[in-house]
């Protein structure tokens, strides 16, 4: 049985109408059958922001882009006790190809002229389950004090920030997966997720993961690394740490002082005990790229 909920258009520009000047596009209300929240967004090019909101509104969208310059493609549904949200932001209409090799080749900045901007606010109120996907550009996800269940991020080109700057995620954390294949992605307070799982996929881009704080929750950590680059900021020396690393002679592994090789492959810091509370175990494989480990005082 599907229930449909109240999806707002706004259609009306702030006062003056100039290009580039940032306007709510839509809202996504929330509704009283709706437990929890799953989101999907796929945004081609562009800057993306993800912030938090204390508004009751699942999803709030702002951007500088005129309703006729783009189009999108939205639906939404409750099944069960879930309310399930797509949104997919096409490219703009009036982009010419020049223009799309220049933007695909060189990305873009927040102070581009005539640049797409998309500005997304996650209500605190519900639990999600998130799976983002970006092409190009830039995308700065800020998930302080949300409640995420589980993240997905696939990035093909794009230069992806995400991060904690305040408070923790509000619940333990399933999974956290993150794939990234041309592009960067830059992961800041990591262990502000609460999560019990990191999948980490490189392709050919660069990926870092700051795990400099301690651990909240005892945690996983697989990561796979191709021909890119991934680089792991290491927790104090208090938190347990038990490291397997399936390499090869085409592939560099960088690894920091004080951490003891027990077998082949497989490395301990001295705080190491089995099945101690607050634990990182990473799983890591790696083909032709390198995995450097740094200390948190020396990032």
């Amino acid at each position: 049985m599907q229930r449909s909920f109240w999806f707002t258009i706004f259609g009306i520009a702030l006062a003056g109408s100039a290009i580039g000047q940032i306007k709510k596009q839509f809202t996504v209300e929330s509704t009283s059958a709706c437990d929890d929240i799953k989101l999907s967004l796929k945004a081609n090019s562009g800057n993306c922001f993800i912030k938090p909101s204390k508004n009751a509104e699942i999803l709030n969208v702002f951007s500088n882009q005129d309703e006729a310059a783009y189009s999108h493609n939205f639906s939404k549904d409750v099944k069960g006790k879930t309310c399930e949200v797509y949104l997919n932001l096409e490219e703009s209409k009036s982009e010419g190809i020049s223009q799309s090799i220049s933007t695909r080749i060189f990305g873009a900045t927040e102070k581009t002229s005539g640049e797409k901007i998309w500005k997304m606010y996650l209500t605190d109120t519900k639990p999600y389950t998130m799976e983002l996907n970006y092409g190009v550009g830039n995308a700065n996800i800020d998930l302080s004090g949300l409640a995420i269940k589980k993240l997905k991020i696939n990035t093909g080109s794009a230069n992806v920030s995400i991060g904690y700057p305040g408070l923790e995620n509000q619940i333990d954390m399933d999974t956290f997966f993150i794939k990234v294949d041309l592009g960067s992605v830059n992961v800041k307070n990591l262990n502000q997720s609460r999560t019990r799982n990191v999948i980490a996929d490189v392709g050919f881009g660069n990926m870092l993961l700051d795990l400099g704080t301690k651990p909240l929750v005892s945690n996983i950590i697989k990561g796979s690394v191709g021909a890119g680059n991934l680089t792991i900021i290491l927790p104090p020396s208090d938190t347990p740490i038990l490291i397997k690393i399936q390499d090869s002679w085409l592939c560099s592994v960088k690894m920091v002082s004080g951490m003891k090789k027990i077998g082949p492959n497989t490395f301990v810091n001295a705080a190491y005990k089995k099945d101690a509370p607050g634990s990182l175990t990473f799983d890591l494989d790696v083909s032709m790229g390198n995995i450097i480990f740094k200390e948190a005082s020396n990032p």
